[in-house]
């Protein structure tokens, strides 16, 4: 599924992962970096970002490895395990993308938040411990923990916002875990729950806004 009838910019190619950018980058403003669910593609969580933080920069990137008609993030031996080599491979390969896209658009890690869904939300929480320093503001939907082995870490300093659905019976129940692991590395955590299942909508962004709100992160 891609985000239909929405206005995206063109596809950018020469870096890492492909991206599209919405917005022009001036240092200034915040910036949400977008890392979709599995099976879509980029385009796919545009429109919810946009009613997240109207006015932020987005960087959409696409996940690099094919599933069904989209994409994903890294590989899955089953629904909740997955394969740790495609994870440090592909989340080593994102922590070096993220810092050239940033240089190259002109904007502040510092105000940026990256905006991940499942398998996205899956590569945030793996960026953070197992490259910290990148990621100082994280908005993660729907996440599990996913690494075998967690280094460590030390994430103060960091903010993490993480929505679990009431109804997600496949990563709901591996919620909790995920935010006492991250709150052991030192993150700020608000941890919510949402009366819904796997899928993600308003509920999601009215929180995501808020949240976003009570910080200097993205306006």
């Amino acid at each position: 599924m891609t985000g239909a009838n929405v206005e995206n910019g063109p596809l950018i190619l020469d870096l890492a992962f492909p991206y599209r950018l919405l917005g022009d980058g001036d240092g200034g403003r915040g910036c949400l970096f977008l890392l979709h669910g599995s099976g879509v593609d980029e385009t796919s969580m545009v429109a919810l970002a946009r009613r997240m933080a109207p006015g932020a920069v987005l960087i959409a990137v696409r996940g690099r490895i094919p599933q069904e008609e989209g994409f994903r993030w890294f590989e899955r031996i089953t629904p909740t395990t997955f394969e740790q080599t495609s994870i440090h491979a592909e989340t080593a390969a994102f922590a070096a993308f993220a810092g050239q896209a940033v240089a190259r658009h002109g904007l502040d890690l510092n105000r940026v938040t990256f905006l991940g869904y499942s398998n996205g939300a899956n590569l945030v929480s793996s960026l953070m411990l197992l490259h910290p320093g990148i990621v100082r503001s994280a908005a993660l939907l729907r996440p599990m923990p996913v690494l075998d082995h967690v280094p460590a870490a030390d994430l103060a300093g960091t903010r993490t916002l993480i929505i679990a659905g009431a109804a997600d019976e496949t990563y709901g129940p591996f919620a909790p875990a995920l935010v006492t692991l991250l709150s052991r590395h030192g993150t700020e955590i608000d941890a919510r729950i949402v009366p819904s299942g796997h899928e993600i909508g308003d509920p999601d962004a009215v929180i995501v806004r808020h949240w976003l709100a009570g910080s200097d992160v993205v306006t």
